[in-house]
């Protein structure tokens, strides 16, 4: 049986990871990552990572989703902000 917890884990969950949607999609469609910082994208990302893994041991579905969602739509800003720091003209 679900818990009010674990609905609210889940709500908590699908915010924290749809917050990010946006950013994405502008970031896509401008082509620009001019204000992005790439230590912040790198230091969330790892933090993110290590959520995921404390969720997987823990056994917490809500942490899994939204840290592994999250994680997922950060490596795509940080690899677009990568493509453009290091000027690869080929992945454009």
């Amino acid at each position: 049986m679900t818990s009010v917890f674990d609905l609210i884990g889940l709500a908590a969950a699908a915010m924290t990871t749809f917050a990010f949607l946006p950013q994405v999609i502008e970031t896509w469609r401008s082509r620009s990552t001019a204000g992005l910082s790439l230590v912040m994208l790198c230091v969330l990302a790892t933090g993110l990572a290590l959520w995921l893994v404390y969720g997987i041991g823990e056994g917490q579905l809500p942490v899994i989703l939204a840290n592994g969602a999250t994680l997922i739509l950060v490596l795509i800003l940080l690899g677009l902000k990568l493509r453009d720091v290091l000027g690869l003209r080929f992945l454009r």
